[in-house]
């Protein structure tokens, strides 16, 4: 049979596009894969990118609250202040003290190397400059820092220092902590009348910390050393004396050491900012070697949610406890009343709770009200020593 050209083009044609006629549905499904696929990684990636956001938001909200309180002046100014504004003279140096303990080298760049202003106010008000303590003769700087020789009655001095807790029963615990205490003296003062027993922790580098620690423990408060840490933003300074990632070892060492020499009686250590460097291993290890040998926990600040310190801690048997609530990134009273909210919230779900906050006014304010009311609402105020016992089955 004699078929023509234009037949057998037309079927030609028709076997090409038999597939896609029989089978629509698969060029449908292959469509649908693909946008599916796409937005799934959209959410993906978006996640991961809030998600990273959102802790960058919360340690800095944190570290700017922080700053509120104690920053030290810039270098221009302390240059300039010998001709302007002469050193007041020192003050008398406590019986205890060794005039000898080396201050650690400033940071590099000088105290403020960020070239903060401590004097210019923002949105959360007005900053407060502080004096660094004097620096030592140079040949001095050098010389090493022992550790203390250990209790001779065996008892760890996070043990031997701690407050007694009142009888807890079946209550849950609330532990609340203030620190970058020490800097702003009248403040300070302010949080040592509130009720006992709150955890106070005193900033390293304030001068003439013996006396005011003592009559805080006197009243019944638990006392720690705020430790100075590297932030992750170079716009935040955490003072001089600052644990930093990449000092040398026995840099890092002498300068905790020092830190640990301003005044006795104290349970343990937290960060001060410190949201690059609880972060990292190298420095956090040397950290953790210390203050084992000396007795002492590490109360986690948690201003950032990638620190080592949990897991050093456990490797290092070291005492540890971590902050659950913020109470003064936004300093008014009533922010500060919601805060506090949720730490009642957090010890009714899981028996206790570690709330963090400063010596700002709203703060103050809002304790003395809160305070006195606590045990009627069914809590009980413990020292942060108490929780620590709880989680190591003591």
């Amino acid at each position: 049979m004699w078929v023509s050209r234009r037949e057998i083009r037309r079927m030609l044609m028709e076997s090409k596009r038999a597939p896609t006629h029989h089978k629509p549905w698969a060029v449908s499904l292959l469509m649908a894969l693909v946008l599916l696929g796409g937005v799934g990684l959209g959410i993906g990636a978006g996640y991961g990118i809030l998600s990273a956001r959102s802790e960058r938001q919360e340690s800095r909200a944190w570290e700017q609250a922080e700053m509120q309180v104690d920053r030290p002046p810039r270098r221009d100014e302390m240059l300039a202040a010998p001709a302007a504004n002469p050193e007041p003279p020192p003050e008398p140096v406590p019986e205890k003290f060794d005039p000898l303990i080396p201050v650690p080298m400033p940071r590099p760049g000088g105290l403020a190397d960020d070239g903060f202003d401590p004097e210019a106010e923002d949105n959360n008000g007005p900053a407060v400059a502080v004096r660094p303590a004097m620096a030592p003769p140079p040949q001095l700087a050098a010389l090493p820092l022992p550790a203390p020789a250990p209790d001779p009655g065996g008892k760890p001095a996070w043990v031997r220092y701690a407050v007694p807790s009142p009888a807890i029963g079946s209550r849950p615990m609330i532990a609340v902590v203030i620190d970058d205490l020490g800097v702003d003296r009248k403040r300070s003062e302010r949080v040592t009348t509130l009720p006992a027993p709150l955890t106070l922790a005193w900033m390293t580098y304030a001068d003439n910390l013996r006396p005011i620690t003592q009559a805080a423990r006197q009243r019944g408060h638990e006392l720690m050393v705020h430790v100075p840490m590297q932030p992750q933003s170079e716009s935040y300074d955490p003072g001089p004396d600052v644990l930093e990632v990449g000092l040398p070892t026995e840099e890092l060492r002498r300068r905790l050491r020092w830190g640990l020499s301003r005044f006795d009686g104290f349970v343990g250590i937290n960060n001060h900012m410190g949201s690059r460097f609880t972060a990292d291993r190298a420095g956090m290890n040397v950290v953790m070697d210390e203050i084992r040998a000396r007795g002492l926990l590490f109360l986690d600040s948690v201003t950032t949610q990638k620190s080592v310190a949990p897991d050093l801690a456990r490797q290092y048997g070291v005492p540890f406890a971590a902050r659950h609530v913020f109470l003064d990134n936004e300093m008014t009273v009533s922010a500060v009343r919601g805060q506090l909210a949720k730490t009642e919230a957090y010890a009714r779900k899981y028996g206790a709770a570690i709330a963090i906050g400063h010596p700002h006014d709203g703060t103050i304010e809002a304790l003395a009200g809160w305070l006195p009311g606590l045990e009627a609402k069914g809590f009980v105020l413990v020292p942060v020593t108490t929780i620590v016992k709880r989680e190591l089955g003591r």
